[in-house]
């Protein structure tokens, strides 16, 4: 830190008004938001599930989402009771599938902790599964008022350029800090509306990709890394491992108009989603025909689909794809949880990863 904690709360305290006042015109409309001039609260439940979403996720590509999932599931009770594929398959496309997972946990600890009830305190809302101390923070202030920071990517970014601070943000000492300062300077009353702010700041002006709007900016005055011209060097953070990559050959087994899919294992990357089989490595159409032999088939024809690649946050996978016609269904199974399905069907009720995508889409008309 380059500059003692109180000199900060004094600062950020005297930016809280010019920050409320540029909120106050300047609030994105959201869904999932009660708008910043009025007084009543979002429902709880509908905070959780839009923050839930919103992780690694961009904000239009959630609203969709966000108005199917509470169509599907519109309160706790009927999160807990959803059956998983159904869960799996609205879920299809937003990635990160674990967060649709967390989400049926935490709403089934509800229903047995907290007899059906969200959870009233930052506390408690924390001690569900898959939330963390942002996401806490943002349904504890916003829709119950508690006057608890939402610390995330946006609020480092603008808290960073404010002071010119280069210290590495995923350190605990500076976490525990600035969430210090922070909780000393909420308004009393307005915690989610001053969180909120924090979050349409970073979100619309001083952005994570590219140049930052400072003609737009409440704080453009008192901020800095704007003074200095040193926006682009905060925050600071050590930068990412490079991502493993794996080689995977993707088969798609076609026999009287159905395809076969499989499901993943239930914990790990993509749990419970379906999937085509595959196999590590690049697998050459002679080394097909002995995978077939070996399920007791064989083809009538092998189409090669083409080279995919698709980004998670620690791996990569390239891939290549084949789509075999069957002349007969293998005699064995191939998983221990395979079902042959006819495209409309699999488009219709099974969740297929979206870094499947590509091969995916060869069938579906």
């Amino acid at each position: 830190m380059n500059t003692p904690t109180p000199n900060r709360i004094d600062k950020l305290n005297q930016l809280t008004t010019p920050l409320l006042e540029w909120y106050s015109s300047a609030a994105r409309d959201l869904p999932w938001r009660t708008p910043a001039s009025e007084t009543h609260r979002p429902d709880p439940y509908h905070v959780w599930v839009s923050e839930i979403m919103l992780q690694q996720t961009r904000v239009e590509a959630v609203k969709a989402y966000y108005a199917r999932f509470l169509t599907a599931f519109p309160n706790i009770k009927s999160l807990a009771n959803a059956p998983q594929d159904e869960l799996m398959k609205l879920w299809q496309g937003l990635g990160y599938y674990s967060r649709a997972n967390n989400l049926k946990r935490a709403a089934i600890e509800i229903e047995e902790r907290f007899h059906g009830e969200f959870p009233r305190t930052y506390q408690e809302i924390l001690s569900l599964p898959g939330i963390g101390e942002y996401t806490a923070g943002a349904i504890a202030s916003i829709a119950l008022g508690e006057a608890v920071p939402a610390i995330d990517g946006n609020v480092y970014r603008i808290y960073t350029r404010l002071f010119e601070d280069d210290s590495d943000i995923t350190k605990a000492a500076f976490k525990k800090q600035l969430r210090s300062e922070l909780l000393q300077t909420i308004p009393p009353g307005t915690p989610g509306i001053y969180n909120q702010a924090w979050m349409d700041l970073g979100a619309t002006i001083c952005q994570p990709n590219g140049a930052p709007l400072c003609d737009k900016c409440p704080f453009v005055s008192r901020c800095q890394a704007h003074i200095h011209d040193s926006w682009s060097a905060f925050p600071v953070k050590p930068p990412k491992k490079k991502r493993r990559i794996e080689e995977k050959t993707v088969i798609l087994l076609e026999y009287q108009g159905t395809y076969l899919v499989q499901k993943r294992p239930p914990k790990g990357l993509l749990a419970g989603l379906w999937e085509f089989p595959s196999q590590e490595g690049f697998v050459s159409t002679e080394e097909l025909q002995k995978l077939l032999e070996q399920w007791d088939t064989s083809a009538s024809d092998i189409e090669l689909l083409g080279k995919g690649k698709h980004i998670f946050s620690h791996i990569e996978w390239h891939m290549i794809g084949y789509l075999i016609h069957l002349k007969q269904a293998p005699s064995i199974p191939l998983s221990e949880d395979s079902i042959w399905v006819t495209a409309e069907k699999m488009q219709r009720e099974y969740s297929i990863p979206s870094a499947l995508r590509l091969y995916y889409s060869k069938i579906i008309s």
